[in-house]
């Protein structure tokens, strides 16, 4: 009898643990179940959460653009990704990634002339990506294979004291061919185009419009109304604002004048220079998919409206809503600027004109 209750126990035992066995492979079907079973609405929010959940690095940002503290701000905010960034003109910024080839510190190159990003995907110092934001950028703006977007439109315009032109009696210039005059003289200041892209769009777009010979003959003639070159590009406007000189060479008028200084902006009739200003990630970066997500945001819609109303430029993003002073394309004589040309003869420009002008 002991031993047939003996085999009764190990019996139910078994069939006991037989039991609890298979409620706990159950539970893991069901619960694997559960999530494939998610309908598509719920899914994607939960893979959202996700997302905002995970924890990036800091980006590192190399920036030529307005505006950057409160732009990085709305970044942040509207993804949850810290950004660092350190303001540097487009020279600086290529020279530096030229320095830092297959070492990358930073992770995005934000702003600057389209023609040093043209000249850092040619030597490989970019990473393709195209955003799915980059469908409503129009293909003008942006390179063909990804290695960098335009966010905005920059227009270079004259920064002109009022205040001191009416002081001296002279009058405010309206063309790029009036500040040859010799009532000018020792009061225009522009940057030195090996660091600023301003200064390199204008001196190419000046070149482009009356031709190698007399470009250079027009440069030649600016230069003795020159007291020196800024070796900032932010230094002409603001010095401009503070009256030190009256005119400014500058991409940033508007911010000058919003700041309360009392300056007129023109924008040359005898051709407005510009360029788009782009978006690209640094080859190299280690952290990848937060430059990408910082790419994303640049090029919304939402992103754009931040962009235009902390640095004041038209949006290469159609139907964003600009701030009352950005001016319409439509009004402006915008120069026929042939990009390519002047990515290819950068450097050669850029010797030139140092061995000119370059104190």
């Amino acid at each position: 009898m002991k031993m047939e209750s003996l085999f009764r126990k190990s019996k139910i035992a078994k069939l006991i643990i037989c039991f609890m066995a298979f409620v706990l492979v159950f539970s893991m079907f069901a619960g694997c179940g559960g999530d494939n079973g998610t309908d598509t609405e719920n899914g994607a929010a939960a893979d959202t959460n996700g997302d905002q959940e995970k924890e990036y690095d800091t980006l590192q940002i190399y920036a030529a653009y307005g505006g950057l503290d409160n732009i990085m701000a709305a970044f942040t905010e509207a993804t949850g990704i810290e950004a660092e960034y350190i303001s540097m003109s487009s020279g600086e910024v290529l020279s530096r990634m030229r320095a830092e080839s297959g070492r990358a510190l930073g992770d995005v190159w934000f702003g600057g002339g389209v023609d040093s990003f043209m000249v850092a995907a040619e030597e490989d110092l970019l990473e393709a990506y195209i955003s799915p934001e980059a469908q409503y950028i129009d293909d003008k703006f942006k390179d063909p294979d990804g290695y960098w977007t335009g966010v905005s439109i920059v227009l270079v315009t004259l920064v002109v004291n009022k205040d001191l032109a009416e002081s001296k009696g002279i009058p405010i210039p309206e063309t790029w061919q009036e500040l040859t005059d010799n009532h000018y003289k020792g009061e225009i200041l522009m940057p030195n185009p090996g660091i600023s892209g301003t200064a390199y769009t204008f001196i190419t777009s000046i070149l482009q419009m009356l031709g190698e010979e007399e470009g250079w003959a027009f440069l030649d003639k600016l230069d003795e109304n020159m007291p020196y070159y800024a070796e900032r590009g932010s230094e002409p406007p603001q010095k401009a604002g503070l009256g030190e000189v009256m005119i400014g060479v500058s991409p940033d008028g508007i911010g000058v004048k919003r700041e309360g200084y009392p300056v007129e902006v023109v924008y040359p009739s005898d051709g407005t220079a510009w360029w788009h200003s782009p978006v690209a990630i640094i080859n190299g970066t280690n952290n990848l998919e937060a430059a990408q997500k910082f790419v994303d945001w640049t090029l919304t819609a939402e992103g754009q409206a931040v962009l235009a109303k902390e640095s004041p430029r038209p949006s290469t993003r159609p139907n964003v809503e600009l701030p009352d002073d950005v001016p319409d394309l439509d009004s402006l004589n915008l120069v026929d600027y042939d990009f390519d040309e002047a990515a290819v003869k950068r450097d050669a420009i850029v010797d030139e004109w140092s061995r000119r002008y370059a104190n």
